[in-house]
């Protein structure tokens, strides 16, 4: 629930809410996202937390990242760790977490109502414990819709407001397009590594 003029800020854990689209089966129009916030009250800050890998000089996220810059939103990038587990697959190492927890406690004085694109549990203890208190309002944005749920249960027992990804589909989604599959395939792998770890 939103409540007309109140101040909204939102943090994306990119790689989170990425996988949760793609877990629903679409691609997400971050312009159709930043101007739907903007119709539920007046919009403080758009804040997107990403992890690019550390040895790649250019990325297939980059593209995302600085169109996301040009087009009214904050984004907060970090260095993902690349690192072999014991049974030899390659696994990449990216949580934004803490900065997206340091973001919304600096920015929590300022705002009524902040928005959370991420079922990491570990998000839990900065929705009960810390901006909660201040009397700010959170609402969580993810899935329970997906096999397996993307959201951890604690995190969304915690919340003002629980959204479902699913029901916002229909207004943030981009049009299906035809791709190739080197197109399709490179962006989403790196994406999905990002939210696997």
């Amino acid at each position: 629930m939103f409540y007309k003029g109140e101040r909204i800020a939102v943090f994306i854990d990119g790689a989170n809410f990425f996988s949760a689209a793609k877990a629903l089966n679409f691609e997400i129009d971050y312009r159709l996202l930043r101007e739907e916030f903007m119709r539920r009250g007046k919009l403080v800050r758009m804040s997107y937390h990403i992890a690019l890998l550390e040895n790649d000089e250019f990325t297939t996220l980059r593209p995302l990242v600085d169109w996301l810059c040009y087009n009214g939103y904050s984004v907060a990038s970090k260095t993902a760790r690349e690192y072999t587990d014991p049974q030899g697959r390659r696994k990449v190492k990216s949580n934004v977490a803490i900065d997206i927890a340091v973001a919304s406690l600096e920015l929590s004085p300022h705002v009524d109502h902040i928005v959370l694109f991420s079922g990491d549990g570990d998000l839990r203890p900065l929705v009960e414990e810390a901006i909660k208190r201040t009397g700010v309002r959170v609402s969580i944005v993810s899935t329970i819709r997906s096999q397996p749920s993307m959201i951890s249960d604690e995190l969304r027992r915690t919340a003002d407001n629980f959204i479902e990804l699913d029901q916002l589909k229909a207004v943030i989604s981009r049009p299906a397009r035809q791709h190739t599959a080197a197109e399709h395939d490179e962006p989403e792998n790196e994406l999905a590594e990002a939210a696997a770890s």
